[in-house]
């Protein structure tokens, strides 16, 4: 049975308490990832995503050089231990309907991140594609902000998405960039 600990993410960047959105942006940026752990130490607060930042902050107006990163953070953070099982942590990710996880050990300190591209790359490809796709459901976007996006496109020659124009310049022309 293959454990957490020989597929997470060790090492993981972490943000303080009162760092700001602007410098949790910047390091999501730098990173390129989508998700930061906030802990005071090492012991785990929230978790920040890029999602957070964008409906609980730009939505709202906040001043992102001003406001730490405790006050868009999400508090509830689904966590795992190092040592418990892929499968354990994968049922773990169906039921909460997340793509990541906190990794602690068992003095509650964060560790590590484990996400199902870790699962995917490390571990077993099956039980990460099983997870995704019990994870994700397909959105329903309102059908009025699509022909928006749509005619702004169309209306300005601007291509819909940067991943489709770079699948032009490649020489693709379907809708899959």
């Amino acid at each position: 049975m293959t454990q957490v600990s020989q597929v997470m993410t060790r090492g993981v960047r972490t943000m303080a308490p009162t760092d700001t959105i602007v410098q949790a942006a910047q390091a999501m940026e730098e990173m390129d990832v989508g998700v930061l752990p906030v802990c005071d130490g090492d012991r785990l607060l929230g978790m920040l995503t890029d999602r957070d930042i964008v409906l609980r902050g730009v939505a709202h107006g906040v001043a992102a050089d001003r406001t730490a990163v405790t006050e868009l953070m999400t508090p509830e953070v689904c966590w795992c231990y190092d040592d418990a099982s892929i499968e354990d942590a994968m049922d773990q990710m169906r039921e909460a309907q997340i793509r990541r996880l906190a990794v602690v050990d068992h003095d509650k300190h964060l560790v590590g991140m484990l996400s199902l591209g870790d699962v995917a790359v490390k571990g077993d490809m099956g039980e990460a594609g099983e997870a995704l796709e019990e994870i994700s459901e397909p959105a329903a976007p309102e059908r009025g902000a699509i022909r928006q996006a749509a005619a702004r496109g169309a209306a300005t020659g601007q291509p819909k998405t940067k991943k489709k124009e770079e699948g032009r310049a490649r020489g693709r022309t379907d809708d899959q960039g």
